[in-house]
Parts: C-alpha cells; sequence; structure tokens
C-alpha cells in the first residue's frame, strides 16, 4: 500500500516514533571495498595513498552497531588509507560481497512500526553527514519532517568496533517525494547537528577546486554498495533525465577537494562533514567546490564552508549547498 492511500498519522505517535533505535546490522569490508570507493570518488594514481594498497590486508568486520579490525599487516603504500568518507557506504554495502538489490537494502525505514510504507523509487538523497567521533546511540530515527512535497527521514548510524569503540557516527536523510504521514507541515527532531557558519558571499573562497567526473562515474562508484536503478538504467528515472551520478560520490569529490587543501592531503585531518544535495550530477560533468575558512570551532578545528558547482550548467549550477566541514589545525613543516 502506497503511502497516499494510508490514513494519516497522529502527531503524538510521531513524538513516540522519533527517536526509536533500529537493531544493529553487520557489515564488512576488504581492501578492495576501499580501491573501489576511492576510484568512484574520482581519485587518480597521483593519490597513491588511497588507490594502492595491493599487499596482504586481512579484511574488516563490522556491524551497524558496528565492528572493525586493525590490519597488522602494512601495505604497499607506507600511508595507504581508507578515505575518510568510505563509511557512508555500509549502509546500502552490509556484508554482501556480491550486488545486492536496492529496493530490500532500502526498505529498512518502511519496517518501522506506525510509518506507512514509501515507495523506493520516489527516494531523493537530501543530506549526508559523517563525524570522526565521540560515543553515541547506534542506529536510530533522530528526525521526520513533512512539507507539501513529501516526507523527509533522517537516521543516525554508529561505526563501532567489537570492543564498541566508536569510529564514526552518520546522518542520513531521504526526502520521499509525494510521501505523506500527517499530512500537513510537521517536524520532530531527537538530535542537533553541529551548526554550519554562512558563506561569506562579501569575499572570495580560500580554496576552489575544479574536477572533473568521467562517463563511466556512477558505473565505478555503485561498485560501492548502492545498486540503485537510477545510477545505471537510463530509462529507470520517471522524469526522463537518464542516467544520474550517486549523490555521495559528489560528496567524495567534495571530500577529496577539501582533504587537499584544507587538509594538506592528510586524510586524518577531516573530523566533520556535511552536504545537502541540491541537485543531480551527469557522468561526464566537471566540479568545482569553493570553500571558505570561517573560523575555529570546538578545540580550535578550522570551521570551512563550502558548496560544489556544476561546470557544466554554470553559476545555477549549484549540486551541493550549505556544506560545513571541520578540519583538525596543522601547518606543514617550514623546514
Amino acid at each position: 500500500m502506497s503511502s497516499d492511500s494510508m490514513t494519516t498519522v497522529s502527531s503524538h505517535t510521531l513524538q513516540r516514533i522519533v527517536g526509536r533505535e533500529y537493531g544493529a546490522d553487520p557489515v564488512s569490508w576488504n581492501r578492495r571495498d576501499l580501491l573501489a570507493y576511492a576510484l568512484g570518488i574520482g581519485a587518480t594514481p597521483a593519490e597513491q595513498q588511497f588507490v594502492n594498497g595491493t599487499s596482504a590486508f586481512p579484511p574488516c568486520n563490522i556491524h551497524f552497531g558496528l565492528t572493525a579490525e586493525r590490519s597488522p599487516y602494512l601495505e604497499l603504500h607506507p600511508s595507504f588509507a581508507a578515505f575518510p568518507t568510505f563509511p557512508v557506504v555500509l549502509f546500502l554495502k552490509g556484508k554482501d560481497d556480491s550486488v545486492t538489490e536496492f529496493t530490500n537494502t532500502i526498505n529498512r525505514t518502511n519496517a518501522i512500526k506506525g510509518l506507512p510504507y514509501f515507495d523506493p523509487s520516489h527516494l531523493v538523497h537530501a543530506t549526508q553527514s559523517i563525524e570522526i567521533l565521540k560515543p553515541l546511540h547506534l542506529s536510530r530515527l533522530i528526525s521526520i519532517r513533512e512539507n507539501k512535497s513529501g516526507v523527509i527521514l533522517e537516521n543516525e548510524f554508529i561505526l563501532v568496533d567489537p570492543e564498541e569503540t566508536p569510529y564514526a557516527r552518520l546522518t542520513t536523510a531521504m526526502f520521499n517525494l509525494t510521501g505523506k504521514i500527517t499530512g500537513q507541515r510537521y517536524t520532530r527532531s531527537v538530535v542537533s547537528l553541529p551548526e554550519a557558519k554562512p558563506i561569506p558571499r562579501d569575499r572570495a573562497p580560500n580554496w576552489v577546486v575544479a574536477d572533473r567526473t568521467n562517463a563511466h562515474q556512477a558505473l565505478m562508484y555503485r561498485l560501492s554498495g548502492d545498486y540503485n536503478p537510477l545510477h545505471v538504467d537510463p530509462n529507470a528515472s520517471s522524469s526522463g533525465g537518464g542516467v544520474i551520478l550517486h549523490g555521495l560520490s559528489t560528496l567524495g569529490f567534495a571530500a577529496r577537494a577539501l582533504i587537499r587543501t584544507v587538509g594538506y592531503g592528510r586524510p586524518s585531518s577531516l573530523q566533520y562533514l556535511n552536504v545537502r544535495f541540491t541537485a543531480p550530477v551527469t557522468p561526464g560533468d566537471g566540479l568545482e567546490t569553493s570553500a571558505w575558512d570561517v573560523g575555529s570551532g570546538p578545540g580550535g578545528v578550522i570551521e570551512v564552508a563550502f558548496e560544489v558547482r556544476n561546470t557544466r550548467t554554470g553559476k545555477v549550477g549549484l549540486v551541493i549547498g550549505g556544506g560545513h566541514a571541520r578540519f583538525a589545525r596543522w601547518e606543514p613543516s617550514k623546514l
């Protein structure tokens, strides 16, 4: 039954639903998955620390409440590292080593008792954040927002190892187009994300990085676990707009740009990243990331406001808006 044909849900019921925890889900990855993700977000041979890890390296196993084992082995490149935004793929990848069915994977939120069913074909990725981390809850529904266009459900996930040591906190919001719960405007949230500072439009950005996706970018990124047909089948979209790139691949391009500039190429410098997806990207489009230093944050971190534009579509081509990042402050040696 679609959400359009369901009876409306009362505000009192929604107040009890928001904050409800999910069970822990096992997920796993290996070195190949790290390399595939790096390629899916546009990493090049010049970024050896992300694309060159070819010696013996046992797999990691975690659960979305989660588990990670550190390898006692050294990779071929002395600085080989998982790109810091890699955990964003684990919700869809799970522990599968093969292709998964997108509809079955994304139906997690449809299992929440008290909420109507939302058609996965009407889902749009709205926002994504990742924080590297402090202890919190494992995984739960943290926000429901409803307006005349549909319903946004926001979930929180924590990546932990077998000893429950937290590694990353992720939030992801999905916009269910045409979905209905109460039938009127409604907002309920139990978590507040770090507040972003606005972009200072009265001055030029501190950093600008131009990059380009390739025509096969979506085919590469989907190997990280997101097998939504929108990203491979030109006939899958009801709008007839053709294949679009995964929003999380665009996020990865932005994160690479920021780590290269703000973080001086040090992946460990990124502590927090939050984006709002504003428009789709077509594989092959150019991307320009503009970032502003907007002062110091908690613990002396560098607060960064940023946005990403599609250079093919020009000034109207904002694809990530309201971007917010935090980097550990570090200056390279002048010796």
